[in-house]
């Protein structure tokens, strides 16, 4: 996350996996404004992963639309804005689910 952050990856969202898939612990989507720092960012990243003694592995850098790095516990996805909007991962792991389950029930109420 702070790697992201320092790169300037723009809305940026983490996943908990645990108990809805045996693929990783957690899954980070963030954005970048254009491919060439959607690439930046992976590469970036997953040098950081390295130096840190981690495995990384960089799916979709040739395009840099949509990149994926698997760090193991970690994955993430990186997507230039339109990409991820067509995708809509975060709907798919229901992120927000619980939020608005809540505002249903406030506006219920």
């Amino acid at each position: 996350m702070q790697s992201l952050d320092d790169d300037q990856a723009q809305e940026v969202v983490s996943i908990p996996l645990e108990g809805k898939s045996n693929i990783a612990d957690h899954m980070v989507i963030a954005e970048g404004r254009s491919t060439r720092q959607v690439a930046s960012m992976a590469q970036k990243l997953a040098e950081r992963v390295k130096q840190a003694g981690g495995e990384a592995r960089i799916e979709g850098l040739a395009n840099a639309d949509w990149v994926l790095i698997d760090a193991g516990d970690v994955i993430v996805h990186l997507f230039r804005p339109e990409v991820r909007s067509f995708y809509n991962l975060e709907r798919m792991w229901a992120v927000g689910e619980e939020e608005q389950a809540e505002a249903a029930e406030s506006a219920e109420a």
